[in-house]
């Protein structure tokens, strides 16, 4: 009788202690949920609200642009048509494609051999070529802007296109190399090997086993090379400024800019049309490109 009672004792007053160290950890949980989930939803609103005030300023009438207004009162889906109407536009389009399909082909074609060299083959002075690689990225393009200016404008004749800046892909680029280059060595060499024990040699070892392996860390150059190109402000302002059938999207948004510095309806329809590309194929091939970034030497 003396357990027994001891026990009915005993348990109502242990009950309320785990009681309040449940809620207590209910309540710090959800806590760190909200804190978590505020500052994600506060982060993401930084970078998605200019992006609807872009798109909402692109649909409005000319007068309402002009306004605080936020909301357009009557949606004019007809601003894109008149844009994309525009003469030149269409152009620019086209060089801005050219440039940036042909330079991430190029750059593709030219880093990956370069880059499996590094990675596999031992030769004497490789981690000395390595290091030359990684110190022209920290060699900023104006630096040599001047006598490459001159080779290819003076020399070659070549000023007034784009291919000053489609060429120079064609003989790698340390970033793509560097990042490939940190992809492979994470690949097991005894794939190589392999592949040579059954008669390849290292050309098709390197097409047949490791190009199939690599494809997140391709996509992952492919597509910030497609990116810079298609972004590329500096280098149509040098070469192309004095041929406008050869600008770019970049180069005639502020021509277009200046010309309707008053129609900013317009001006955002344009810079709307200009965005869109670029955030579809980001948004078809973030998979990839995470993955391709996350697994090689980017992440630190």
């Amino acid at each position: 009788m003396s357990t027994l009672t001891t026990s009915r004792v005993d348990s109502p007053a242990s009950t309320p202690g785990l009681t309040t160290a449940g809620r207590e950890a209910r309540r710090t949980r959800f806590l760190n949920w909200v804190a978590v989930h505020t500052l994600a939803i506060a982060a993401a609103l930084f970078f998605v609200l200019p992006f609807v005030f872009v798109f909402l300023t692109a649909l409005m009438s000319d007068q309402q642009a002009l306004t605080r207004d936020l909301w357009p009162d009557s949606w004019h889906w007809e601003n894109l048509r008149t844009v994309w109407e525009t003469p030149g536009f269409l152009t620019w389009w086209k060089n801005t494609l050219v440039y940036a399909v042909l330079g991430t082909v190029l750059t593709l074609v030219s880093s990956i051999p370069v880059a499996y060299a590094l990675a596999r083959f031992k030769f004497r002075g490789r981690n000395l070529a390595m290091m030359l690689v990684i110190s022209t990225m920290m060699l900023p393009p104006q630096v040599v802007i001047v006598p490459m200016y001159l080779f290819w404008a003076k020399q070659l004749h070549l000023s007034g296109t784009l291919w000053p800046l489609i060429i120079p892909l064609a003989f790698t680029d340390a970033f793509s190399i560097f990042l490939l280059r940190q992809f492979l060595l994470t690949i097991p060499k005894e794939y190589v090997d392999a592949a040579k024990v059954d008669g390849c040699g290292d050309f098709r070892a390197l097409v047949r086993v490791i190009l199939p392996m690599a494809k997140p860390a391709i996509a992952a150059v492919a597509l910030f090379q497609f990116f810079y190109c298609w972004n590329d402000y500096f280098g149509p302002q040098i070469y192309a400024s004095e041929n406008p059938a050869a600008w770019t999207l970049s180069y005639g948004l502020e021509s277009f800019k200046g010309a309707h510095h008053t129609n900013w309806n317009l001006t955002m329809a344009a810079t709307l049309l200009v965005m869109a590309p670029v955030i579809i194929l980001f948004f078809f091939a973030q998979k990839a490109f995470i993955e391709g970034v996350t697994l090689t030497g980017v992440k630190g």
